[in-house]
């Protein structure tokens, strides 16, 4: 199913990252789906840092993450994302593969959505970027 995913990042897990057990501590997989979605931004030519100057402030409003298998230290791994819109939510379909024998340790689904000028809004911009691989389920 890799066909589905319109950005993807390679990424190693860092020590420190890890916890006592040996395995990358369960908080560390919200950084790795949030430099993913960060990284994406990017590459598209946008950062979240401009979006702000523009007024435009996106912000997770829900996140679901299901762990598969645990990264150790050194690991390296392939961060995957989709999008598709939902009324004026962007819903990222995220996963986390390890490499080089691809065994899925993670899949996420995280709700955005966009204050512009503080106020809950539909962002055109957004949708100018990413509407091209808006996809539906």
């Amino acid at each position: 199913m890799k066909s589905k995913y319109v950005f993807e990042i390679n990424m190693k897990v860092r020590d420190y990252e890890c916890d006592l057990q040996g395995i990358v501590n369960n908080a560390n997989y919200q950084h790795y789906i949030e430099h993913t979605r960060s990284e994406f931004l990017r590459s598209e030519g946008i950062s979240f840092v401009k979006l702000h100057e523009q007024g435009i402030d996106t912000v997770v409003a829900r996140l679901s993450m299901v762990y598969k298998s645990p990264l150790r230290p050194d690991d390296t791994f392939q961060s995957c994302l989709a999008v598709r819109k939902e009324g004026i939510r962007y819903v990222f379909m995220q996963d986390i593969f390890r490499l080089p024998d691809h065994k899925h340790v993670l899949h996420a689904d995280v709700t955005i959505v966009c204050l512009i000028n503080g106020r809950l809004s539909d962002c055109e911009l957004l949708n100018e970027i990413f509407g091209k691989y808006f996809q539906n389920e």
